[in-house]
């Protein structure tokens, strides 16, 4: 019998040993039912994934500020990294994907 829908596992706010990040992953399985030991081993390797390319250069890379205060894109890497770690932030600043 063909698998007609795929089961939903999730793995929420799960306290990575590697890198001690949290983060929201939602883990989507074709098979019934996880085990602990496979959900852990399934969240190791995504963390080891998302390490190496979640960082200001990639993020950066990708996105751009749209501010329509100034009239203005911002494409500069450091600028981009200034306006969104500043704690006061702007009305109508957005960011936007290149992609």
């Amino acid at each position: 019998m063909p698998l007609s829908f795929v089961d939903v596992h999730l793995v929420i706010n799960k306290l990575l040993s590697m890198n001690d990040a949290n983060r929201d992953l939602l883990v989507l399985s074709k098979t019934s039912h996880l085990n602990d030991a496979e959900k852990d081993q399934l969240v190791g390797l995504l963390n080891k994934i998302l390490f190496h390319t979640e960082n200001w250069k990639i993020f950066c890379g990708a996105n751009e500020i749209i501010d329509i205060n100034h009239r203005k894109i911002i494409r500069k890497p450091h600028l981009i990294q200034k306006i969104l770690s500043e704690k006061n932030q702007k009305a109508f600043v957005f960011t936007s994907n290149r992609n």
